[in-house]
């Protein structure tokens, strides 16, 4: 856990990290369309692109002093910095905000992105959240 807390280590800007990261993401959206395979697809493309990240990073709940293993996963943990939860469906939804905004607590990341997959035009699913 303590490698997701703090500043990221990398010397990339945060504004031009968060988007990079949209770029590949409308590149992942733009190749498949909406679909479910975007996960993998854009580790790909955050690979191809040298821009460290985290797939299904495993984050523990801090609960009178220990560490307890409750499920949560966030999606994607880009560069230490960014929090991004990734969905396909046909509308965000309350609790996916909810989601996402305690990911991003719980990580003690400032900045996340929720993005629906399942869009035709991928800019009406990508929603910014800062704490």
């Amino acid at each position: 856990m303590e490698n997701l807390k703090g500043k990221s280590e990398s010397k990339i800007e945060f504004d031009e990290l968060s988007n990079k990261v949209l770029g590949l993401t409308l590149e992942v959206h733009r190749q498949l369309g909406p679909a479910s395979t975007y996960k993998q697809c854009l580790a790909y493309e955050l690979s191809a692109a040298q821009i460290p990240f985290v797939l299904e990073a495993e984050i523990p709940v801090l609960y009178k002093g220990m560490k307890i293993a409750c499920g949560y996963r966030i999606d994607v943990i880009v560069d230490n910095s960014i929090v991004l939860e990734l969905k396909s469906v046909d509308a965000i939804q309350p609790i996916h905000e909810a989601q996402i905004l305690t990911y991003m607590k719980l990580s003690n990341l400032k900045t996340g992105l929720l993005i629906n997959f399942n869009e035709k035009y991928l800019k009406h699913g990508i929603r910014r959240f800062v704490l």
